[in-house]
């Protein structure tokens, strides 16, 4: 049988035909006449140069038939696929993304049993193939046998052929809208060997001769000498140019036309080269360009005036952008001055109220001395003892908005904190609030000043208590966060995890201005007499100075929920301290020696009045080097008492250092009043120091002094 007269369809049932007589035997069939059809199949099979495969469909995880396996190939499935190895590969291993595509040609051909004819991209090869199917019967072995030929080479040819001829019919039509507009003004054709050229009226009229001699021929001389004097050098050296290399030519300059005067036009054309590299054909066509160069001539007059323009703009921009800054700096003074005025004016108010009391049991107590009257003089001292502790309280919230208050950070289960403080807690709401803990399991270890922090969350509860003068819930949550960049440049904190503690509410709500003002000293939304302001700007600093921040989530009408963030502490968790026994300290029973620093006489005399009635022999300084030189000539002082800020050029720390390169084993004792962080490390002091802050009762400076001379850090 002769392969090359038999159609693609023939060609394709016969090697179904065959492949059937090869693999069923019935009564009829010889063994000798299936042998012949399986040698005759597998010669027809690997002879034809069309690719060749048989597909069996399958039941795959997407449902039934939804796959199919390549069951038979020839070696042209490779040539015209690229694909090697396909037999025992699915459908959707070698392309997934279209396999809904095949199933649906094939699977018709399976169910239907008629065969078909298509073209299809088949991406997996990244070719397009011509495609012939037929099913293989019975419809139960559910086989599909698929002829093809690579098509690809010709399709891409059909393509370019039509984009060929679009873009001819485009720039026929583009010549002809642009002649109808009156955009293309003539049009010429130079046969270049004979020098001839042949132009339409329109040349010739834009060249300023007469017509008929141009119908008639021209040589390039006779059409250049109407170009303008200025021009026609640059036009011949164009027209060399052109004529040597070939191609695309265009060139601008301006011809003289009848009424004498020149305009501007320019030509376009091709030049059309022989084989030896010699210019045969040169045509092309005039386009009016007058009314272009004037507006471009226009255009740099612009330029040049908005140039100008511009020079005095910058000038101008600069002094209004310099008026501007002015202003700005102007209004950040005036809020600065607003905010230092609430500020000063809070603590004015507060002190006043503070100083009244004090300065009033001063008098009371002056008048019963002198009266005699010693027996009501207890309760003078006790009123002005507690008003030196609001005082002290006021200064430490103060400072702790500032992010200058005195910290002992250690590393700290919240989650501990928190239930220590259920009591405390629930007390201080009352009744008509319900108080939930969410403890969260796994709680990172956060460093943290422990009382600080108990300060911070029961003022965040007596505020949540205050949002519910009807009573509501308040929710204590911890919780382990990561903060990505974004979140935590919300925040202002660096990126990292943190623990966090939320206090949230089911009260009144803030509104977005009050959520900005909150965290402002002295601001508050209660009654005068109800309220100093203090509270959430305190647990605001406190937090920064952490190292983490807090964040307020608010509602009108749906409550607050506000959360403190603290950096997670990487190293492992300490014991936490056991509580100080506020038992009065007696005098003590080791006696020695104390060198007491201060550059305030009234302090410095209270400390060491103070530690001399516990027994000590107490030496006092006014300042570092004082101090310095008599450590140096008394060996047998066992500890130093010294405020942080010391003037002459030496602070307090430095001071501890000095003495401490020769001394290491003498104990110190920080006395301060504002908390001088880089001097103090931080809070990160070695072993053998503390620090107490002003004002401080004797009892605690007592009992410090006595942990320290006793050899406890």
């Amino acid at each position: 049988m002769d392969l090359k007269a038999l159609s693609r369809d023939e060609l394709e049932r016969e090697i179904v035909r065959l492949r059937a007589m090869g693999t069923e035997a019935d009564a009829d069939t010889t063994e000798g006449a299936m042998l012949r059809a399986q040698a005759r199949y597998r010669a027809l099979f690997e002879a034809i140069d069309d690719g060749f495969c048989i597909i069996g469909f399958i039941d795959g995880p997407e449902g039934p038939l939804s796959d199919y396996v390549h069951v038979e190939a020839n070696s042209g499935y490779e040539r015209h696929t690229g694909i090697s190895d396909i037999v025992g590969k699915r459908l959707r291993e070698i392309e997934p993304a279209n396999a809904d595509i095949w199933l649906e040609l094939y699977g018709g051909v399976l169910r239907t049993g008629r065969a078909v004819r298509f073209e299809q991209e088949f991406k997996a090869a990244g070719r397009i193939i011509e495609v012939s199917a037929t099913r293989i019967e019975p419809e139960s072995l559910c086989q599909v046998a698929v002829l093809f030929r690579d098509v690809t080479a010709r399709k891409l040819a059909e393509s370019a052929l039509r984009e060929s001829e679009s873009r001819v019919r485009d720039n026929i039509q583009r010549v002809q809208l642009a002649m109808a507009a009156g955009a293309i003004i003539g049009t010429w054709f130079w046969d270049v060997p004979s020098d001839h050229f042949t132009v339409d009226e329109g040349f010739a009229e834009a060249f300023g001769f007469d017509p008929q001699k141009g119908r008639s021929g021209l040589s390039l001389q006779e059409v250049i000498e109407t170009v303008h004097p200025d021009d026609r050098e640059g036009l011949i050296a164009a027209i060399n140019e052109a004529i040597a290399q070939g191609g695309a030519y265009a060139h601008q300059y301006r011809t003289r036309r009848a009424d004498g005067k020149f305009y501007w036009l320019e030509a376009n054309g091709r030049v059309e080269l022989a084989p030896d590299g010699t210019a045969l054909k040169f045509p092309g066509v005039l386009i009016d360009i007058e009314s272009r160069r004037a507006v471009e001539a226009e255009r740099d007059r612009a330029l040049v005036a908005l140039r100008a323009l511009n020079d005095t703009l910058e000038q101008r921009v600069e002094e209004r952008t310099a008026a501007l800054m002015q202003t700005e700096a102007a209004l950040r003074q005036a809020q600065k001055m607003e905010a230092v005025g609430q500020l000063t004016g809070g603590l004015a108010h507060d002190f006043n109220n503070i100083l009244a009391g004090v300065s009033g049991s001063l008098d009371l107590m002056k008048t019963r001395l002198t009266q005699g009257r010693i027996a009501e003089i207890d309760r003078y001292i006790t009123g002005a003892q507690g008003a030196v502790k609001r005082a002290a309280a006021l200064t430490q919230r103060l400072l702790a908005f500032s992010r200058r208050q005195t910290l002992d950070p250690k590393p700290s289960d919240i989650n501990r904190v928190v239930a220590g403080m259920q009591d405390l807690i629930t007390r201080s709401v009352g009744p008509a609030v319900a108080v939930e803990t969410v403890a969260a399991g796994g709680l990172w270890t956060a460093f943290v000043d422990v009382g600080q922090l108990e300060n911070a969350l029961l003022n965040l509860c007596i505020n949540a208590r205050d949002a519910m003068p009807d009573g509501g819930r308040l929710t204590i949550e911890t919780g382990n966060r990561w903060l990505d960049e974004r979140t935590a440049s919300q925040r202002g904190v660096p990126p990292g995890q943190y623990v966090s503690l939320c206090v949230s509410d089911t009260g009144s709500g803030m509104s977005a201005d009050v959520v900005a003002r909150a965290f402002d000293p002295f601001f508050t939304t209660k009654p005068i007499g109800q309220g100093t302001g203090l509270g959430l700007s305190m647990v605001y600093g406190f937090a920064g100075q952490s190292g983490g921040a807090v964040r307020i989530y608010s509602e009108v009408g749906k409550g607050t929920m506000i959360c403190i963030y603290l950096p997670r502490h990487a190293g492992d968790q300490q014991e936490e301290e056991p509580p100080v026994e506020n038992d009065p300290i007696s005098a003590s029973d080791t006696l020695g020696t104390i060198l007491v620093v201060d550059d305030e006489p009234l302090v410095r005399m209270v400390a060491v009045e103070i530690l001399e009635d516990l027994g000590y022999v107490v030496l006092e300084a006014g300042d570092g080097p004082s101090a310095l030189k008599i450590l140096q000539s008394r060996p047998e002082i066992c500890l130093l008492v010294t405020d942080v800020g010391l003037p002459n050029g030496m602070n307090g720390r430095q001071l501890a250092d000095v003495v401490r390169e020769t001394r290491p084993e003498l104990n110190v004792l920080f006395v301060t009043g504002y908390a001088e962080n880089a001097v103090l490390n931080h809070g990160h002091l070695d072993r053998g120091m503390q620090v107490v802050t002003k004002p401080f009762s004797s009892e605690t400076l007592a009992r410090r002094v006595k942990d320290l001379i006793g050899g406890s850090a």
